[in-house]
């Protein structure tokens, strides 16, 4: 039978490698968000004045190719919705759903 001792200690180990993957977790969904973020306002100034239609055909092309060529995850989409969608109206924000979830299957 393990000492007490040795109990703790593994039980002291496993914690601190449950705190350090949740660690990298919450690194990776901030990284994901500040892309998403950062990729919103690039689209917001170039887009500026522009009809609604020219501006997601772009997202559109520009996303499938960043997506096709391995550099746009799931989640970076997601993130961008999510932080895009709060400045649209209700048909543009379903229309903008549209274009996430078939960028998504690609």
């Amino acid at each position: 039978m393990k000492s007490f001792k040795e109990y703790a200690k593994q039980t002291e180990n496993t914690a601190e490698k449950t705190e350090s993957i949740e660690s990298v977790q919450t690194e990776q969904d901030a990284q994901t968000t500040a892309k998403a973020e950062d990729l919103t306002q690039r689209i917001a100034r170039m887009y500026n004045g522009k009809s609604n239609a020219a501006m997601l055909k772009s997202i559109l092309v520009e996303a499938e190719k960043s997506k096709r060529a391995g550099t746009l995850s799931n989640a970076e989409i997601e993130a961008f919705y999510q932080t895009f969608s709060p400045m649209l109206d209700g048909a543009q924000k379903r229309k903008l759903r549209a274009v996430v979830d078939k960028l998504k299957e690609i």
